[in-house]
């Protein structure tokens, strides 16, 4: 009887040690999908915004990171939809943050 409860108790632990794993690798997937949907948007915001822009754009994300991601999101979105004629010099970043701006600032009324 004690061979029994023995092995249960060992199949047990098994399936549970199982189990942690197929989480771990879970949250493994999850943190290289994410890994690799940063460097995409890294990429892409590389090849729209000139090097100024994108020096503010940094400096914007430590302030106020909600911000900075809408902006991120409104410059890929204008660029897989090809509206973007080049490089967004630093001048044009300040001219989408503050259309940016007004936009939430009228959501927030």
């Amino acid at each position: 009887m004690d061979e029994e409860l023995e092995a249960i108790r060992k199949q047990r632990m098994t399936e549970l040690q199982a189990q942690r794993g197929d989480n771990a690798g879970d949250q493994a997937q999850q943190q290289e999908n994410k890994q690799r949907e940063t460097e995409m948007r890294n990429s892409i915001l590389a090849q729209v915004l000139e090097q100024a822009a994108r020096a503010r754009l940094s400096n914007l994300a430590l302030v106020k990171p909600e911000k900075a991601k809408a902006v991120e999101n409104y410059l890929i979105q204008m660029a897989r939809y090809g509206q973007l004629g080049g490089k967004i010099s630093d001048q044009g970043l300040i001219d989408i943050l503050e259309k940016v701006s007004q936009q939430t600032d009228r959501k927030s009324t």
